[in-house]
């Protein structure tokens, strides 16, 4: 399972044609990447959260899916974010803005 696929990012950002699709695809890993690091999770616990993992014992099943939606709405609004502001983004403000969409994820609430 892959959390935001390539396809569903270019349907949020309502782009048709395949003629950005390295681009896209670049911000989404970015997008990935400062959503991890802004909610807090390293390496093992990004593998479980996105779906890469077989074991998935640290969260039940029912945190895993709370996580995850939450995840994809960053990465989702982070992405869009990226390709919107490709020339003046505010990564400050942009990550202060995630800090509280994933306040639960980082202070481990779930």
């Amino acid at each position: 399972m892959i959390l935001v696929p390539l396809s569903e990012a270019k349907t949020y950002l309502r782009i048709d044609s395949s003629d950005e699709d390295t681009l896209i695809d670049v911000l989404l890993t970015s997008a990935k990447q400062i959503c991890a690091d802004v909610a807090r999770l390293d390496s093992d616990k990004w593998s479980i959260v996105s779906g890469e993992a077989e074991n998935t014992d640290t969260y039940t099943d029912e945190e895993l899916e709370r996580i995850q939606d939450v995840m994809k709405v960053a990465i989702l609004y982070t992405l869009g974010y990226l390709y919107e502001h490709r020339e003046e983004a505010d990564h400050h403000d942009l990550v202060m803005t995630l800090r509280n969409l994933l306040f639960a994820i980082r202070e481990g609430v779930f």
